[in-house]
């Protein structure tokens, strides 16, 4: 068991978007929508949980690289009885961030149906309606960079 190697490999730049849906209860996409959840608004705080569990992407797992990260972004669109959740990472690397994109979707989604869950119980404390899904990436991109070209281009 090892890492890969990848000192052979260019650094250049690498964007990955993944995306996941939670379907909730239509009454539970309402108290979001209105900021009636008792813990706080979901999306604010997994959108932050998303861009920590992205940084923390090697320590999960194990045979991921650290990757100096550029950007995260998470972002949410609120259906009548969904949440699509996009989270994209971009890096100038020598290996790509899908596995990060895809963590911090994956985090973001967790962390919704934490926060909410106290909604989405029956009378048997069981989620009948509630459930995680669509989890891809929707996007892997990689282009190469010139590092004295773009150094000069700053200078001037």
């Amino acid at each position: 068991m090892q890492m890969i190697d990848i000192s052979d490999k260019e650094v250049i730049k690498r964007r990955a978007v993944a995306q996941g849906k939670i379907l909730l209860k239509k009454e539970t996409i309402e108290k979001i929508k209105n900021n009636k959840i008792k813990k706080g608004n979901p999306l604010e705080i997994a959108q932050i949980v998303a861009m920590n569990a992205v940084k923390q992407t090697p320590l999960l797992i194990p045979m991921c690289h650290q990757i100096p990260l550029e950007k995260i972004s998470t972002e949410f669109k609120v259906n009548k009885d969904n949440i699509i959740v996009r989270t994209t990472v971009t890096a100038s690397a020598k290996t790509g961030v899908e596995m990060e994109a895809l963590i911090g979707v994956s985090i973001a989604l967790n962390t919704i149906w934490d926060l909410v869950k106290y909604l989405e119980k029956d009378e048997q404390g069981q989620y009948p309606d509630t459930r995680i899904s669509d989890i891809k990436v929707v996007v892997k991109e990689k282009c190469a960079l010139n590092l004295n070209q773009k150094a000069k281009q700053k200078i001037s």
